[in-house]
C-alpha cells in the first residue's frame, strides 16, 4: 500500500544557496557565472604541446556541470579523470584547478589531448549542446561524461548517432541510460542510483524497525532512480511508502516539509546537489533535529562536501553509497595517493575542504577516475587502435573490468553497465569531525536489482516502481564490514 501526496506545480527557481564559503553553489567556484561563457573557456582549455597535436592523438572531451545544482563538482569531475592520466600516463597538471588543463601524457604510445570540457547545467538540453560542441566542433573522438541523470539519457541517445566514437559515462546514475537506451558505444563503469541503495531499505526495515517511510526525491531521472532503489528494497521487505517530488534545484522546501507527517518511522532523502543542504537545514529549522534512526538517504548524505558544509543535520543517518571512506584497502590507498600526486594543493575551484583527495569518497571524483582507468586499460589492450569506427576499442571496453577499483571490483553486464558493490554506512561525529562508518556491504549488485528492473519494466518515475513485497538475494544477508 502507498499514500500518495500531490506534488506542487513545477516551477523554475532562480535563487542559489551558498554554503560554507565556496562550499556547494550552483555555479562552480573559480569559474564563469554562466554556462555559455564557461563553455567558451572550456573549449579553449586543452592539452598543449607539439606531441598533443600529433595526428595519432587521443582527442578526449570531458563533460561535467559548471552550473545548476551540481556546478560545485565541476572540477572534482575533471580532476578525477585527469588525476588518472597524471598518475599513470605521464600527464602534468597545468594549474591547481583541474579545468586549467593538462599537458603531456600518452596511452599506448598515443598522445593524450584534452580538446575541451563540457559545461552543462544538469539539463538534457545543455548536455546535448555541450557534447555536440565537443564532438562536432572540437572533434573529440572519445567523451568522458556526463555528470547528471537527464543528461546521461540524452548523451547515450546522441551516442547512437555517432557510432564511430566512444562515450564513457562520468558519474550520472539514471537507470534508463543503459537499461533502456542500450547504446553499443556508451559504457558506464559506475552503478546507477538504484544500485547505490541496495540493502538500505532492507536494513531500515529489519534493523531500524521502519514500517512506513516518507521518500522525498528530486523530480528528475536520477532522483527517481535513486529513490527507486530504496523503495524497491524497502517494499520488498514488507514496508510501505509515501512519495514527495520537489523539482531539482528547489530552494524553498517549506511546502514539501509541510506534507511530511508529524510522526513517521523514517524518512529517506534522494534530494541532491544544493538541494540536500537546503532541505536538511529547512527541515531542522521547522521540525528540529531528526530523531535517532529516522533519517536515511542516498549518496549525497555521505558526500564529503555535504558533510563539511552541514554535518550536524545528518549525524546518525543511514546512507547508501558505492564508496567507503573508512576502508583500509590498498586499492583505495593507491587511488588517494594518485589524487594527492595529481593535485596536491588546496584550491577554491573545489568544494571545501578544498583538495581533491578530501573528495576521494565522492562519486563525482572516483567515478570519473574509474572511467579514465577503464579507457586507459582498453586502449592499452588494443594498442591505441581507433580504426574501423573504433570497433576494437568498443569490443575491449565491453570486456574491461576493474578488479582493483578503489572501492570494490567493477565488471560490465551485457548492456555495458557496471556491476558493483554497494555499501551501507552511518554518518558519524568524532571530536566534531564529520565522517562515515561503513556497516554493511552488498556485493555484485547489478542493474536488474534482483529481477525487479528490466528493459521492459516501467522506468523509475512518479509512482514507479510500485511498492511490492519481493524476495531479494541480499535480504537479511548484507555482509558486515570487515575492515574496522
Amino acid at each position: 500500500m502507498e499514500r500518495k501526496i500531490k506534488r506542487s506545480p513545477l516551477r523554475r527557481l532562480t535563487a542559489i544557496i551558498a554554503i560554507a564559503g565556496c562550499g556547494l553553489v550552483i555555479v562552480a567556484c573559480g569559474g564563469s557565472s554562466s554556462s555559455s561563457s564557461a563553455s567558451s573557456a572550456a573549449s579553449s582549455t586543452s592539452t598543449s604541446g607539439a606531441a598533443a597535436s600529433s595526428s595519432n592523438a587521443l582527442r578526449i572531451g570531458i563533460m561535467s556541470d559548471c552550473a545548476g545544482a551540481f556546478g560545485a563538482f565541476y572540477n572534482a569531475d575533471i580532476g578525477g579523470a585527469q588525476a588518472y592520466f597524471i598518475a599513470h600516463d605521464g600527464a602534468k597538471a597545468s594549474g591547481p584547478a583541474p579545468s586549467s588543463g593538462i599537458t603531456g601524457g600518452t596511452i599506448a604510445g598515443h598522445p593524450i589531448k584534452i580538446v575541451g570540457y563540457g559545461c552543462a547545467n544538469d539539463t538534457a538540453a545543455s548536455a546535448l549542446r555541450e557534447v555536440r560542441r565537443l564532438v562536432e566542433a572540437d572533434h573529440a573522438n572519445i567523451v568522458i561524461g556526463p555528470l547528471s541523470g537527464d543528461e546521461s539519457i540524452a548523451v547515450a541517445n546522441y551516442s547512437k548517432t555517432q557510432p564511430n566514437l566512444t562515450f564513457i559515462n562520468g558519474t550520472a546514475g539514471a537507470q534508463d541510460t543503459t537499461l533502456k537506451v542500450q547504446s553499443p558505444n556508451f559504457f558506464r563503469y559506475n552503478g546507477d542510483g538504484a544500485q547505490w541503495n541496495a540493502g538500505v531499505g532492507d536494513v531500515a526495515y529489519r534493523k531500524l524497525g521502519w514500517r512506513h517511510a516518507v521518500v522525498i526525491m528530486d523530480d528528475y531521472a536520477f532522483g527517481w532512480t535513486s529513490a527507486a532503489g530504496f523503495i524497491a528494497d524497502f517494499c520488498a521487505a514488507g514496508g510501505t511508502v509515501t512519495r514527495l517530488y520537489p523539482p531539482l534545484g528547489t530552494t524553498d522546501y517549506s511546502s514539501y516539509i509541510a506534507q511530511i507527517p508529524q510522526k513517521f518511522d523514517g524518512l529517506f532523502s534522494a534530494v541532491g546537489g544544493t538541494g540536500t543542504l537546503a532541505f536538511l537545514k529547512q527541515y531542522t529549522q521547522a521540525r528540529g533535529a531528526f530523531k535517532k534512526n529516522t533519517l536515511a538517504g542516498n549518496i549525497f548524505l555521505g558526500d564529503p562536501a555535504i558533510l563539511a558544509a552541514i554535518h550536524a543535520a545528518d549525524v546518525g543517518a543511514l546512507v547508501g553509497q558505492p564508496t567507503n571512506e573508512d576502508t583500509t584497502s590498498a586499492n583505495a590507498a593507491a587511488y588517494m595517493s594518485a589524487l594527492k600526486q595529481a593535485y596536491p594543493a588546496p584550491t577554491t575551484s573545489l568544494p571545501k575542504p578544498g583538495t581533491l583527495v578530501s573528495l576521494a569518497n565522492s562519486v563525482f571524483t572516483v567515478n570519473y577516475y574509474d572511467a579514465a582507468w577503464a579507457l586507459d586499460k582498453a586502449l592499452t589492450a588494443v594498442h591505441g587502435d581507433l580504426s574501423n569506427g573504433q570497433s576494437a576499442l568498443h569490443a575491449a571496453l565491453a570486456k574491461t573490468s576493474l578488479p582493483d577499483a578503489p572501492y570494490g571490483p567493477i565488471t560490465l553486464d551485457k548492456n555495458r553497465q557496471a556491476i558493483v558493490t554497494n555499501y551501507i554506512a552511518q554518518v558519524t561525529n568524532t571530536g566534531g569531525k564529520p565522517g562515515i562508518h561503513t556497516i554493511y556491504s552488498v556485493p555484485n549488485v547489478d542493474e536488474a536489482f534482483g529481477g525487479l528492473f528490466t528493459a521492459t519494466t516501467p522506468s523509475p518515475g512518479r509512482g514507479q516502481p510500485t511498492c511490492v513485497k519481493h524476495a531479494l538475494a541480499w535480504q537479511g544477508k548484507e555482509q558486515p564490514a570487515s575492515f574496522h
